[in-house]
């Protein structure tokens, strides 16, 4: 197919033909400490209908590079190279010239979609002016195309939600809405940055399938940058791991997963917990941290925390080439090389050879942790006692209306009616999309009062009913691990007074203290010489290994973790798994594990529970759950988790749950999930009367494990998406 040009005045690729064309990239911004090198000599060239990843830590240079690509970055930064669009230099153009081609030849997702959309504009109002400013119309026929794109990317009853305002969307329907308005004007390159991030798993699944569609539909090739490695693996042809602003490693997405050169890509491959994995095992350990690009020392910036590292890794940068046994050839060349091959598996690493050669895996290179067994562990769990019981537990708050004379309209029925258990030694798993009661469950574990209904027991006793000091012992042997740590940590107090302020407020004298304080640095991987340090000068998962100590601190039975690694990247997520894994052999701890990565529950949980609007649907030993799952929720959930596997995310199959999360104000009647149910419109008339009208129990369906569906045995492999 040759080169044409369209109505929108711009000219049309073939497949296949190169749209995009990067060559020797830099981007440098002026700061206090010097100059900060972010991203430092990137190529690639992008194919039409072609999708590239570029992965990577935090830091990295990912989003820089889609910036800089776009033209958003301040007049301070420094960028050289070359950017061609359709073979046209692009990089030199100013802003007004750039304006012309943003939003037409190329369009943006961004990260978060709320920031993006303008709060006091409808959705249609923003797509609109996207179609008017490329493509003068008449507004009936440009809003005719909202309606259409909203429709297009799955918005429900497009129609009416087209007059709506960005909050009045759920955030997997800001993310279409982002979508669509990308694929307004047909663009030849759409760069999705971080698109599925802050998203349910069931919202992020719909959310790549629209992404994919709007692909097909526009024929556009697509720069994913994600932190998601399974996100990668379904969705892009070709990677490119970049790591202290250059790319490290490029490929085919099979070259990449299947046949990694640099120990980097091996080690970010080998931290990322296996849904599909048949038994727990070890995640790889990347010690240490990103550099700082500023004033970078010699040598590979991997160096310090590869375990293979020579002399040579330490004195020279090594080149990114293509390797072969002992055979390498260079692909990267200047702006004005048009031959540039950059096309093949290449890595920036002087040992590539050896990695190919002896095919080293990750736990060939990197330190790994086994499951650590507890003596408890190996009791049977009948044998142990309870350290959290649930019984029951309701929750409901007045939904209340006005402002001068408030009344009350209804009822949020947070938490309606769940049992849990919790025994000695064992991680109880609770997962569920946001909205369904997971964190209003802790709170009322943790808040010690009186909840709408039902009981909480902690060690054996009701925290309701005690006071003063029974009521603070109680809390001593119960403590939390936030989301957050940056936010959970007062960053005007020292990691000394952070970790001490428990030990003190419990009357522990100073000698103790700081034996006590040393001693945890040390139990949690940190140097115990950087306790007069701020929370601010240490990195996230540092931080999250200091809100870990303090939660220790008092030597607790049951730690309550909320969403503990959600905020960190994979290779520092694995040494925080890693490390709560072996206190838990250690101390002889419990959790009660809160997260949305279903990954993550069943590398580190030994029972799971799943909550849907308030009410737990099933329930068991993690393994029974994930190997058979019998709740069309949870089937739901556990098939829209990507798989870091690009033959496996080819072939499995999808549930695709419709429509969004009902209102806890506002609950189904009979089964809470049967507006969103797949399985409910394969049942015959009769039957779904049932499920409109019956609320089901939770029922057994093996050993230590319940499902709350009236048809636990019908065929689960309905309205799935290939």
């Amino acid at each position: 197919m040759t080169t044409a040009t369209t109505s929108a005045g711009r000219r049309r690729t073939g497949a296949g033909d190169v749209v995009l064309s990067v060559r020797d990239l830099h981007v440098t911004f002026p700061s206090e400490a010097g100059d900060v090198r972010a991203v430092r000599g990137l190529d690639f060239d992008l194919r039409a209908g072609e999708t590239m990843a570029i992965v990577g830590e935090s830091g990295s240079g990912k989003s820089v590079t889609s910036l800089a690509v776009m033209g958003l970055h301040p007049a301070s930064a420094q960028i050289t190279g070359s950017v061609r669009l359709h073979g046209e230099e692009i990089l030199d153009r100013d802003d007004a010239a750039m304006s012309k081609l943003r939003g037409k030849a190329m369009s943006m997702v961004f990260q978060d979609p709320l920031s993006a959309l303008t709060p006091v504009y409808t959705v249609g109002d923003q797509i609109v002016e996207a179609i008017q400013l490329h493509r003068p119309m008449p507004a009936a026929q440009a809003w005719k195309e909202a309606v259409e794109l909203l429709d297009l990317v799955g918005i429900p009853n497009p129609q009416a939600r087209v007059r709506s305002f960005p909050h009045e969307f759920s955030g997997g329907m800001r993310q279409r809405a982002m979508i669509a308005m990308a694929i307004a004007n047909d663009p030849d390159v759409i760069i999705a940055d971080e698109p599925t991030t802050a998203l349910d798993v069931t919202i992020q699944a719909q959310v790549l399938e629209v992404l994919k569609r709007a692909q097909r539909e526009t024929g556009a090739a697509v720069i994913m940058i994600t932190h998601d490695l399974g996100v990668v693996a379904g969705m892009a042809d070709r990677v490119t791991v970049m790591y202290a602003g250059r790319p490290v490693e490029q490929g085919s997405v099979d070259d990449i997963y299947y046949r990694p050169q640099m120990p980097y890509t091996i080690g970010l491959l080998g931290s990322v917990p296996r849904l599909d994995a048949a038994e727990r095992q070890p995640l790889a350990t990347v010690e240490g941290n990103p550099p700082s690009v500023v004033n970078l020392p010699p040598g590979c910036p991997f160096a310090p925390r590869c375990p293979l590292a020579e002399e040579q890794c330490w004195t020279t940068e090594p080149a990114l080439v293509e390797h072969s046994g002992s055979l390498a050839r260079r692909v990267t060349a200047g702006p004005d090389s048009e031959a540039a091959t950059v096309a093949g598996h290449a890595a920036a690493c002087h040992l590539a050879d050896r990695v190919v050669r002896d095919g080293l895996r990750y736990t060939d290179i990197f330190p790994v942790a086994e499951h650590a067994w507890s003596a408890l562990e190996q009791v049977p769990r009948e044998q142990r006692q309870p350290v959290l019981q649930i019984s029951g537990l309701k929750r409901h708050y007045p939904l209340m209306k006005g402002a001068v004379l408030r009344r009350r309209v209804g009822t949020v029925y947070a938490v309606d009616g769940i049992d849990l258990e919790v025994r000695e030694g064992e991680t109880l798993g609770l997962v569920g999309e946001s909205g369904c009661g997971k964190s209003t469950t802790l709170m009322e574990v943790l808040n010690f009062l009186p909840p709408t209904d039902g009981t909480i027991t902690v060690l054996g006793k009701n925290p309701a009913a005690l006071r003063g000091r029974a009521r603070k012992e109680l809390r001593r042997d119960l403590q939390i691990v936030f989301q957050d740590p940056m936010a959970s940590l007062d960053p005007r107090m020292t990691v000394f007074d952070l970790i001490a302020e428990p030990l003190k407020a419990h009357g522990w004298s100073k000698a103790d203290t700081a034996a006590r304080v040393e001693e945890l640095m040390a139990t949690v991987g940190l140097d115990p010489s950087h306790v007069n340090r701020y929370p601010g000068q240490f990195s996230g998962g540092q931080r999250q290994r200091i809100g870990i100590a303090r939660a220790l601190a008092l030597k607790p039975k049951l730690l309550v973790l909320d969403e503990p690694v959600s905020a960190l990247d994979v290779s520092i997520q694995a040494g925080v798994i890693n490390l709560l894994d072996q206190l838990k052999a250690e101390l002889g701890l419990s959790y009660l594990f809160v997260a949305h990565d279903l990954a993550v529950i069943r590398h580190i949980a030994d029972r799971v529970a799943v909550m849907y609007l308030g009410s737990i649907v099933e329930h068991g030993d993690v393994d029974q759950v994930y190997d058979n799952p019998r709740h069309p929720y949870t089937q739901a959930l556990l098939s829209a988790i990507p798989i870091p596997d690009p033959e496996t995310e080819r072939t499995r199959e999808r549930i695709l749950l419709r429509g969004e999360l009902p209102s806890p104000a506002d609950p189904p009647s009979g089964c809470k999930f049967r507006t969103r149910c797949p399985r409910k419109l394969a049942l015959p008339e009769s039957d779904q009367e049932r499920c409109v009208t019956e609320p089901p129990p939770l029922l057994p369906v093996g050993t230590d494990h319940t499902s709350a569906c009236h048809f636990n045995d019908t065929d689960r492999h309905v309205d799935v998406v290939a």
